[in-house]
């Protein structure tokens, strides 16, 4: 079985692997880390086995690329840090600032799960957790982003 040319696997899934690095970051930060991604992709994608789920495995790039990316943002914070961010109200929250404002677990499950399409079992291992655990991140992340957004009291 014959192998797709790289670029038609950024044309195919370029806007999956946006939507997951944008949910983390904000727009820049996800630019950059978009390229990562595909410069990372690129440079492995020759020794990648065949039955390897393209997505789910671009996902997962996206996942780590951004991740590196907010590690780096927090090693460069200087001055005071509040001891906590006040709660955004009114329907004028959009997505990626609703997920901002969501903990770090329940927001890698929603991006991984809900934007990036990987399974829950997927999930998982990438965080390093059970499916369980993950599952229910998600749950209470998607409860509260519609809470955030306005969808629910």
């Amino acid at each position: 079985m014959s192998r797709a040319p790289f670029d038609a696997l950024v044309t195919q899934h370029g806007a999956r692997v946006w939507r997951v690095c944008r949910a983390l970051l904000d727009e820049a930060d996800a630019d950059d880390a978009w390229s990562e991604t595909f410069l990372a992709a690129l440079e492995a994608y020759p020794t990648l086995a065949h039955d390897t789920s393209i997505e789910g495995w671009l996902v997962t790039i996206a996942h780590r690329k951004s991740i590196d990316v907010l590690r780096k943002r927090a090693r460069l914070v200087v001055g005071d840090v509040p001891d906590r961010v006040a709660p955004a109200t009114g329907r004028d929250l959009d997505l990626a600032r609703a997920l901002a404002q969501l903990p770090q677990r329940q927001r890698e499950a929603v991006v991984l799960h809900h934007l990036g399409g990987l399974p829950f079992a997927e999930v998982a291992v990438q965080l390093q957790s059970s499916t369980d655990a993950v599952r229910r991140a998600s749950s209470d992340g998607v409860r509260r982003l519609r809470v955030l957004m306005g969808e629910q009291p």
